[in-house]
């Protein structure tokens, strides 16, 4: 059974994540990994994109409650008709995460899957801080390649 990567970032990416998003999903579809994302623009459909250009699978979990404005690239679009708690079922379903960049959605997948125990990887996302120190819970890549090996190392992949 193939693992399943979350790719989460910002609706709105910058070219830089979008860039990143699109290598990542290349490579985890590249390495047998289903993509899972909130099914919509930015970071998303740049994962998508390059997902399904290695012929990966990509599952995206959408906010509304019909697929109108997913991203064209995805496999399997799934409507929920719960808004932004539908980053519960993204972190659900995932095995890792991987965040790059991000807004307050992104933060929100972020803790979502560290509270259910799933490994979570950053690219130039997030820093968690309480009382003032700073929390080691995201493993940091420096790189699209670096976050792909080590989301599929922590998610039991091949």
């Amino acid at each position: 059974m193939s693992v399943h990567v979350a790719v989460c970032g910002p609706g709105n990416a910058s070219p830089q994540e979008a860039e990143a998003a699109e290598q990542i999903g290349m490579l985890l579809a590249e390495g047998g990994a289903v993509v899972v994302c909130g099914g919509l623009g930015g970071v998303m459909d740049a994962a998508a994109r390059g997902a399904r250009s290695a012929g990966g699978t990509v599952v995206g979990i959408l906010p509304g409650d019909s697929p109108a404005g997913a991203s064209e690239h995805l496999t399997v679009a799934i409507p929920t008709g719960l808004g932004e708690a539908r980053n519960a079922l993204i972190a659900l379903a995932a095995d890792a995460l991987i965040a790059v960049g991000g807004e307050f959605g992104t933060l929100s997948e972020i803790a979502l899957a560290l509270k259910m125990g799933k490994p979570v990887v950053g690219l130039n996302t997030w820093e968690l801080v309480r009382g003032g120190q700073t929390v080691q819970a995201i493993e940091r890549a420096d790189t699209a390649e670096q976050a792909v090996k080590v989301a599929l190392k922590a998610a039991g992949a091949d």
